[in-house]
């Protein structure tokens, strides 16, 4: 049970920041025990990297739908408008993913908080 730093982004996720200080159980010198205590809980003010990676990606869809939407009004470039229809297809298949793996990160350190145990 050694104490580490948390680090609490504004989209709700965290992560482990840095060690700072050993518990009464390890004995061995420069080692950890391998359970983790909260230290200290800091806020950091900006998005998680997934978080951050489904921004830029629907940044990209929303520019290729303006994109669309003007070679449409234009009645030009059909070629480049199923060509951007495809991208944004990517897109939301990628955004999608991201948003399982986000979904499955907070569902896994649900279980990580208790509610898996077996006391039988």
């Amino acid at each position: 049970m050694c104490f580490y730093e948390h680090l609490r982004f504004t989209c709700g996720d965290w992560k482990w920041g840095n060690f700072r200080e050993h518990c009464n159980r390890e004995y061995r010198i420069g080692e950890t025990c391998g359970m983790k205590l909260v230290y200290t809980t800091a806020e950091v003010r900006n998005k998680c990297k997934l978080c951050d990676k489904v921004d830029t990606k629907l940044r990209k869809r929303e520019v290729e739908l303006a994109r669309i939407n003007r070679w449409q009004q234009e009645g030009r470039y059909p070629a480049s408008v199923e060509k951007s229809q495809e991208s944004i297809k990517i897109l939301e298949n990628e955004i999608r993913s991201l948003y399982a793996e986000i979904a499955h990160r907070r569902q896994a350190i649900g279980n990580q908080n208790g509610s898996s145990r077996s006391y039988a």
